[in-house]
């Protein structure tokens, strides 16, 4: 990404002065900007060549494009205020979609309570009951009502089960596959509010997407960010997170060893988990290091699979189609340009084709090619009139951890942001509950974790006038040689 510095070189501080950050998403580039705002030296550290997490971009006709479909509500005041702070507002733009469902080989509307009550594949009774459903589920203000609740306990409550089995019981299953049963109301609960919430008088959702997308706004940022002072070092995966008896002590990449006393991991959980395993040879690592793995490996997660397809022409005139029909290998079927029209990408119509699995599952571990020509006879049995020769390029993109899942009482399972280890954080999409992942709420996260390590450095230094440097987890001091090389 433009303006990302990645020689790592900056003013000279004391060892573990600074505070690092492993990820350059954008729950890690907001609790850098706090961190920034507040006089703390940081530098993010980020595996890819490029941040933004799943909101990174590639180009499509010389404009670029999320590798993993993107869209506001107008609930999303995080994000909007981000937009404000770094004067890009003016490319925040509504649009009105259009959203549907495939059921039994057939596409059907629901953008609307009209469309809803001509729902064919549902008797009116229950298509009154599938409209009324979505109000009520509106009403909720206490989510903590619902936590004893599996989505599906809720879902039969709320609308029936005729409505359960021809609408919500596909849709939990195409998400969450061998979890579907155990997916808590509360994530069902903050979905139907969410759409709920955004849409307008008349019942038509309207959503927002940035003009030159995220790109256009990560640009600013990291620009900001730069201005600040921020290092941010694509290009460097972290192998391991080291801990002392006194707690964390540094970070160990490629190139070497980071001493910090201070680390914030911004990956999903079992992910830092693998951060702390002990190294086979050193010191041994902090005493409650066993305790925090095990808690930090305790939340399941899904791999999300993208196929993204550059068309001559449209699918359909649906932004964001459900698919209820199991032997389609895709959730959904997201037609990017009936949101951000196809002039800004020089005529060419976008296709997100997005699967919620197992990281082990057989399509996931695909080559690329083979993705998408296994993909093909489905669009056709979806879309009759679709031809191969319609798509220009295709793209396939892959995250190990798209979607924490979120059961009954979840609310017990959280990571804290505040490890047992001195100085070790955590923000994540798992803990934003009981909202679900998105970026308006990993800038939310990251601004709260931001702040709380500040207010954490200001109090050890009021109360610990010698601090002692760290030593990396070597024994005596700073290290000086070839692994005190920052990457």
């Amino acid at each position: 990404m433009a303006g990302a510095r990645q020689d790592g070189r900056a003013p000279a501080r004391a060892p573990g002065d600074e505070v690092l950050v492993i990820g350059g998403g954008f729950t890690g580039l907001a609790a850098a900007h706090e961190l920034a705002l507040a006089g703390v030296a940081c530098r993010v550290l980020e595996r890819e060549p490029y941040v933004g997490g799943l909101a990174g971009s590639f180009e499509v006709g010389g404009v670029r494009l999320e590798r993993f479909y993107h869209h506001w509500f107008s609930s999303d005041l995080e994000v909007r205020g981000l937009c404000a702070e770094l004067g890009c507002s003016h490319l925040l733009q509504p649009h009105r979609t259009r959203t549907g469902v495939y059921y039994a080989n057939s596409v059907y509307r629901l953008s609307s309570p009209w469309d809803v009550l001509r729902f064919a594949p549902l008797p009116l009774p229950d298509r009154v009951r599938l409209g009324w459903s979505a109000v009520r589920a509106h009403r909720v203000k206490q989510w903590r009502d619902l936590e004893d609740l599996t989505a599906r306990e809720w879902l039969l409550e709320l609308s029936g089960p005729q409505v359960y089995e021809t609408v919500w019981r596909p849709l939990l299953e195409g998400k969450f596959g061998q979890y579907a049963t155990e997916v808590g109301a509360t994530w069902m609960w903050t979905k139907l509010h969410l759409r709920g919430g955004s849409r307008s008088h008349s019942g038509r959702e309207v959503l927002y997407y940035l003009r030159g997308g995220c790109a256009a706004l990560l640009d600013a940022w990291v620009s900001r960010l730069t201005d600040l002072g921020v290092r941010i070092c694509t290009g460097t995966p972290v192998r391991q997170v080291l801990t002392d008896a006194h707690g964390v002590c540094g970070v160990r990449t490629e190139s070497g060893v980071l001493p910090a006393r201070r680390v914030l991991a911004t990956t999903a959980p079992d992910l830092l988990a693998g951060f702390l395993a002990p190294a086979a040879a050193g010191p041994p690592p902090h005493p409650d290091v066993p305790a925090v793995r095990r808690r930090l490996s305790d939340i399941p997660y899904l791999a999300n699979l993208c196929l993204v397809l550059q068309t001559d022409r449209s699918l359909s005139d649906t932004y964001w189609l459900n698919v209820t029909d199991p032997s389609f290998p895709y959730v959904g079927v997201i037609e990017h340009t009936n949101l951000e029209a196809s002039d800004a990408y020089a005529g060419r119509h976008l296709v997100y084709l997005s699967a919620y699995l197992p990281a082990s599952a057989e399509l996931y571990r695909m080559d690329d090619e083979a993705v998408f020509h296994a993909s093909l006879p489905h669009l056709s049995r979806m879309f009759p009139q679709f031809h191969r020769d319609w798509v220009r390029r295709y793209h396939v993109w892959r995250a190990d951890h798209a979607q924490p899942v979120i059961t009954p009482h979840y609310s017990d399972r959280i990571p804290a942001m505040e490890a047992d280890v001195p100085g070790l954080y955590l923000a994540s999409m798992a803990q934003v509950y009981p909202q679900d992942r998105g970026t308006n709420y990993a800038v939310r996260q990251g601004r709260h974790v931001g702040r709380l390590i500040a207010d954490r450095m200001r109090t050890a230094r009021r109360t610990a006038p010698h601090p002692r440097p760290p030593d990396a987890g070597h024994g005596t001091g700073p290290r000086s040689g070839p692994e005190e090389g920052t990457p």
